[in-house]
């Protein structure tokens, strides 16, 4: 394993990393950005100077922190728990990055409300000021912490094969990887401030099968022939964790494609899987792909056909053989 003694060293270690996956460096360029030469990160502390991290120096630490627990537990007894510990690393971005976005709106929920009850007092003129700088500060956080994730999302589905996904909730990005979107807040978030994060405009492409399935290779093929078609696709699937849609959401992964996962809404029964179904359905998608599985998918196939949605079924007879495929 390649030892460094500081961050300058990195540099060429970053290039030849860059050859094999993603150039970073833009993503981080326009997330590591002063606003102002102030900041203020709590609401009782005062603003003082002080600098953003070194976007480049950061790009390295997060490539080196993920890709040396891969290499150095590759080819040992410990290496299932690579996966594991880098999986780790990325939910710790995502939850400090939510903890900041909490902060986020709470200062931008005082702002607003300091707008709508002007006072014409040096008392309220320093609130007012601190209190936006405090709300640019924590936006700033924010879309750094987010860019690190996103970083870390992608070395690990490099290494694994899988998107990088969230324990409960959504996780947001237009930077570098596919959106992981909880069908809740895609409902919810219809009419919020962060429409264009929380509900993806483009045209939906459904997606569903069974927990078994081995020919990956055929569903990607016909998702390219989608996509190719419907570029600017989002890809809406029934959430399952392992077959069909996991093989969905890691092609999605690979191209870019933001996910919509639609999980299963616990409160409504036995019927959950049948009212999850309606509710993709009424999403009014342009095509969808429907693979065997239980009755869930054939009631799913129905309700498409009978809404007059395109749609590609693959059975599980179609596949290649396990070995070959």
């Amino acid at each position: 394993m390649t030892k460094f003694t500081d961050f300058a060293a990195l540099a060429a270690f970053i290039e030849d990393a860059r050859s094999e996956g993603h150039d970073t460096s833009d993503q981080y360029a326009s997330s590591f950005i002063e606003h102002d030469e102030m900041a203020k990160l709590t609401v009782i502390a005062e603003p003082e100077k002080t600098d953003m991290p070194d976007a480049f120096q950061v790009e390295a630490a997060v490539d080196l922190m993920m890709r040396t627990m891969f290499d150095v537990l590759r080819d040992t007894r410990m290496e299932d728990c690579a996966a594991d510990l880098a999986w780790g690393f990325c939910n710790s971005f995502h939850m400090v990055a939510k903890r900041i976005e909490g902060r986020e709106d709470d200062a931008a929920k005082k702002l607003g409300e300091l707008a709508r009850n002007y006072d014409p007092s040096e008392i309220y003129a320093n609130e007012l000021e601190d209190t936006q700088l405090l709300c640019q500060t924590l936006e700033g956080v924010r879309s750094a912490l987010e860019c690190m994730r996103d970083h870390a999302a992608e070395i690990y589905r490099v290494e694994t094969g899988r998107p990088f996904s969230t324990v409960k909730g959504s996780r947001v990005s237009n930077k570098l990887n596919a959106s992981m979107i909880d069908a809740r807040d895609f409902l919810a978030g219809r009419a919020q401030r962060r429409r264009q994060e929380y509900a993806p405009e483009g045209p939906i492409v459904a997606f569903s099968g069974g927990q078994q399935w081995h020919d990956h290779e055929m569903l990607w093929n016909r998702l390219d022939q989608i996509k190719a078609r419907i570029p600017n696709m989002i890809l809406v699937t029934t959430a399952q964790n392992k077959g069909c849609d996991a093989i969905a959401t890691a092609w999605a992964a690979s191209r870019d494609v933001k996910v919509v996962q639609f999980k299963l809404d616990r409160s409504q029964g036995n019927r959950a899987a049948f009212v999850r179904n309606d509710r993709i359905v009424g999403l009014k998608p342009v095509e969808a792909i429907v693979c065997s599985g239980s009755g869930i998918q054939k009631n799913f196939a129905q309700k498409l056909h009978a809404a007059g949605v395109p749609l590609h079924v693959f059975r599980t007879a179609d596949q290649r053989v396990a070995s070959a495929a």
